[in-house]
C-alpha cells in the first residue's frame, strides 16, 4: 500500500490465528491501545495498530458491535492520524483464518460488505486482503487485495506505478497493480470508482490470477481478511453494517 507517489508500506500480516469452530457471540465490545482481538462464530475482529509508530501523533478504537443471523459482522473503527507521511497506521478487519484449502478445491467465496467512512483529510483504504501459501504450513508467498474504497490518494504496492490491467470482477471494474512486499509478491485490485455495497464470489479474483497472472492452483488459502488502513486524517469513523463471507469447496 502506498500513496500515489508510490511510497511502499508493508502490510503486516495477523500474529494470531481464530478457530474455525463457531463459538459464542460475544457482547459489543471496544479496542484501544495497539492490539486486541474479539473470536467469535468462527472469526476473529482484529485491532491492529501495527503501524502506530510511524505517525507523530494519533489513535484509534475499533468496536465489534454483533454477529448477526448469518454470521452477519457490524462493526466500526474510529481513528485520527497525523505524521508518518505514506506510511499505513492499522489494519483493524474482520479474519476468516484457517481456511487451509487449495484453490483448485473452491467452488465459490460468497461476499457481502456494506460499509461507509466519513472524516477529514482522510488518505485510506478500505480492502480485502487474501492469502496464498504454498502450503497450510508454509510462508504465504501471494497477498491479494482487493480495494473496494479509497480516498485521498491512497494507492497499493506496484513495481511500476502503473496498473498491469484492467479487468471486470464481480460487476465492477478494476485496475490491477503488482508489486513485491518483502518476499511476498502482491497483486492489488483497486477499484474504479468506491464500492460501498460490494456483493461477489472472491473466488473470481483467484481464477483471474491462475488462468491471466501464473498463480497455481495448488496454492493454499491462508487466511481471508476484510478491514481498513488508515495514513493520514482525523475524526474518521469507518462502519461496517454487514460483512459476510463463506467459503464453498467442490
Amino acid at each position: 500500500m502506498q500513496l500515489t507517489s508510490y511510497l511502499v508500506s508493508a502490510l503486516l500480516a495477523v500474529s494470531a490465528a481464530a478457530s474455525p469452530t463457531p463459538t459464542l457471540d460475544k457482547r459489543a465490545q471496544t479496542m484501544c491501545g495497539n492490539w486486541g482481538t474479539v473470536s467469535t462464530a468462527g472469526y476473529t475482529v482484529y485491532h491492529n495498530n501495527w503501524g502506530a509508530g510511524q505517525a507523530s501523533s494519533g489513535h484509534q478504537c475499533t468496536t465489534f458491535d454483533q454477529v448477526k443471523s448469518g454470521n452477519s459482522f457490524v462493526w466500526s473503527t474510529e481513528w485520527s492520524w497525523t505524521g508518518g507521511h505514506g506510511q499505513v497506521k492499522s489494519y483493524s478487519n474482520v479474519a476468516l483464518e484457517k481456511v487451509n484449502k487449495k484453490l483448485s478445491q473452491i467452488k465459490s467465496i460468497p461476499s457481502k460488505w456494506t460499509w461507509r467512512y466519513t472524516g477529514s483529510n482522510m488518505i485510506a483504504d478500505v480492502s480485502y486482503d487474501l492469502w496464498l501459501a504454498p502450503s497450510a504450513s508454509a510462508n504465504n508467498k501471494y497477498e491479494i487485495m482487493v480495494w473496494v474504497g479509497a480516498y485521498g490518494g491512497a494507492g497499493p504496492i506496484s513495481s511500476t506505478g502503473s496498473a498491469i490491467a484492467t479487468v471486470s470482477i464481480a460487476g465492477n471494474s478494476w485496475k490491477l497493480f503488482k508489486g513485491p512486499n518483502g518476499d511476498t509478491t502482491v497483486f492489488s485490485f483497486v477499484a474504479t470508482k468506491n464500492v460501498g455495497n460490494f456483493n461477489g464470489d472472491l473466488n473470481e479474483f483467484f481464477k483471474y490470477l491462475t488462468s491471466k497472472q501464473g498463480v497455481s492452483k495448488d496454492m493454499v488459502i491462508t487466511s481471508l481478511q476484510a478491514g481498513t488502513e488508515p495514513f493520514e486524517g482525523s475524526n474518521a469513523v469507518f462502519k461496517t453494517y454487514d460483512y459476510t463471507i463463506k467459503v464453498n469447496s467442490n
